[in-house]
Order: C-alpha cells, then structure tokens, then sequence
C-alpha cells in the first residue's frame, strides 16, 4: 500500500512512520487496508469488482531491496495472505534469485540525477554505451531468473531519463527523444516486454504538458516524438509476434537495430547520437554521414525512410516524425503533415540487399522494408 514504503521511515521528504516500524508492521497495515477496500468495493460496486479476477494488486513497490524493509521478510511475513497481488513490483534493483515467489518484477531504472555532476545532454542521454550499462543489471537480473528455471515477464515499472523529474535543456529536449527511441528498443531487444515512462505536469522529461501552469505551457513535448519513433519501429503488436535484435555498432554515438515480425524482417532503425547544437555559433557543420547496410535478398527492391528529426539536439520545439508534427498549437496535438519536411523517402534496396541511407547527425531514421 503506498508507493516505496520502504522509505517511509528514512525518506528526507518525510519521516511517516516511526523507526521501530517493521515488515511484520506493514503488512498488518496492508492486510488491514485491503480487507477494508475490498469491503467497500463489494458492498457499494458488486461481488464482481472483488472477484479473483478483477480485484488484483502491484506490490510491495519498495524502492528498492537495500532499505528499510527487506523484501523477503515482507512476502514471509505473508503480504499475500490475502492472495491479491497479482504482480510483485519493485522500483531499483534486487537480489532475485532469492525471489521464487514472484509473478512479474517491476524495478525502476534511470540513466542518471537531474542535479547530478557531469550530466550533460551528449555524454550521457545520447551516449548509446552509457544507455546499455544502464540496462545491463537488469539483463543480468532476468538472465538470473531464468538460471532459476522462472519465465516471467520482465518489466520496467518507473523509468525515465534523469530522475528527480528530469532537468531542463536535457530531458525535455531534441536530444531527449533520440534517447528514448535508443532506450526502448534496447530493452525491447534484451526482452524487457514493457516499460512505463513517468511522467507528470511540469516534469522536464514529461511527453507532455496536459495543462499551461506557471511553469510550463500547455503541449507536447520533445520526448513524445521518440515515443512516437519507437511505435512506428515495433509496428502492430497485435498482429503477430515481434522480436527486436540491437546491432552491434563500433561507434557508441551510433544504435542500429532491426524489427522482425513473425521472423521476417520489418524494419531497420538508425539512431546518430553525435551532438548537434544549432544555437551554438562553435558548433561544427551538422554531419550527414550515410549508412551503407545489407539486408536479406529477400528485402529487394524499394524501402521507406520515416526521419525522426529537428533542428538540433538542443531543439525544445520545431520536432518531427516522418513529416509530422503533433505540436498542440497546429491541432491540439493531432498528427499534422509538414509541409517542409520530407515523407515517406523512398530508398532502393539492391539485388543484393544492400542499400544506404543518409543519418544526420542527432537524428533518426526508421526504414521501413518489404522483405
């Protein structure tokens, strides 16, 4: 009950129980909370809202397994004792091999502090190397659980990029959004099957803002073209299974991966991190360098090219997908057409599979393939 209890006692937001406060403690409190809501449920909605079914929790949502309560001691000192909790969630990192109870684990990863010393836009969001350290414990906690003989989805229940809501010129810009689409692939690709992106009014790397406040105006945001990006690469998962492998790249300003479906290959997406900052008058001529790929024979014969793209990596606004905007000032947020942007781009693909596509740099490019 609660989000992160395990804080409640240490939390320099807040001290919200007292120091003797134990996992036996809480879970006499969630135990007696549930039963209460569960009461309330039935009596004022119907026996079915509390059916085995519908009534289902995530928890314990402990911050972690390092705090102040131990999430073992919790489940022993049966948290479940209701059977209600349909998903086991957890923010951070923990030790699952002692975990054998699970029914899905949920920890929270993010890529570095808002306030953090050396963060910056290019060394750390758009750094292909410093995104993969950054899922490679997870990697390691699911290869883990599957060492246990358990095959459960692997989720990330609360991430983003730089937590304490991100920070401004870095979260919230261009740069931001090639992070996201570089991010979300890779655990795609390291079969991390769903992530959550926090968000919320007036958070920096938030995929919009739902209302205009002293703070932030009303609209959409950079980070919700990466979103974007990342649909349009997975394709529809609804009709058929989708496997997402990362392409190895000697440069770690470069990400490259490939979409299959039903193990036909769909796609390829080419992420280039290499900084460009259009407002600075130093900043060298943005790089275009073309990507030369070779795909199956069977791919032969014309692609789509679908650019994720802006001004810069420092762009706040001024951002597109595939020739599209979804700025709340051109129609609440719609999908508009552009018409100064370049849609759908055809590319040849060889009789051999080869093909090549121009990616300037801090842009992205999905190539669409009829393989």
């Amino acid at each position: 009950m609660g989000n992160e209890p395990d804080l409640f006692k240490t939390s320099a937001q807040g001290i919200m129980r007292p120091g003797s406060w134990s996992e036996t403690d809480y879970v006499k409190e969630w135990n007696t909370k549930i039963e209460s809501i569960k009461g309330a449920l039935s009596k004022n909605c119907g026996a079915e809202w509390v059916s085995k079914q519908r009534f289902q929790w995530l928890a314990p949502s402990f911050a972690g397994t390092g705090n102040s309560l131990n999430p073992l001691r919790t489940w022993n000192a049966q948290l479940n004792k209701s059977g209600v909790i349909g998903k086991f969630s957890s923010h951070k990192y923990a030790l699952f091999n002692q975990w054998s109870y699970i029914k899905m684990l949920t920890p929270r990863s993010y890529i570095g502090g808002a306030t953090q010393p050396g963060v910056t836009l290019g060394g750390t969001l758009m750094n292909h190397t410093r995104t993969a350290s950054s899922i490679s414990s997870h990697v390691s906690s699911r290869n883990a659980l599957r060492a246990a003989g358990l095959t459960l989805p692997y989720i990330l229940g609360e991430t983003n990029s730089l937590y304490n809501q991100g920070a401004p010129d870095l979260s919230n810009s261009f740069g931001a959004a090639l992070w996201g689409l570089d991010f979300n692939l890779l655990c795609a690709a390291n079969s991390i099957s769903q992530v959550f992106m926090h968000q919320g009014t007036n958070f920096r790397y938030a995929s919009w803002q739902p209302k205009s406040t002293n703070k932030t105006t009303k609209g959409t945001k950079a980070p919700y073209y990466g979103n974007i990006a990342v649909a349009a690469a997975l394709g529809d998962l609804s009709k058929g299974s989708v496997r997402v492998a990362n392409v190895p790249m000697q440069n770690e300003k470069y990400a490259g991966y490939a979409i299959f479906g039903d193990q036909v290959l769909k796609r390829m997406v080419l992420v280039n991190l290499n900084q460009y900052n259009y407002t600075d008058v130093a900043t060298k001529q943005r790089g275009n360098p073309s990507w030369k790929i070779t795909v199956p024979k069977a791919c032969a014969g014309t692609g789509t090219v679908q650019r994720l793209m802006a001004n810069g990596s420092n762009a706040i606004t001024g951002i597109s997908f595939n020739g599209m905007s979804y700025n709340y000032e051109l129609d609440e947020g719609r999908p508009k057409v552009l018409s100064n942007a370049t849609r759908d781009e055809v590319v040849k693909v060889g009789d051999d599979g080869g093909l090549s596509v121009n990616v300037p740099d801090s842009s992205a490019a999905v190539v669409q393939l009829v393989c």
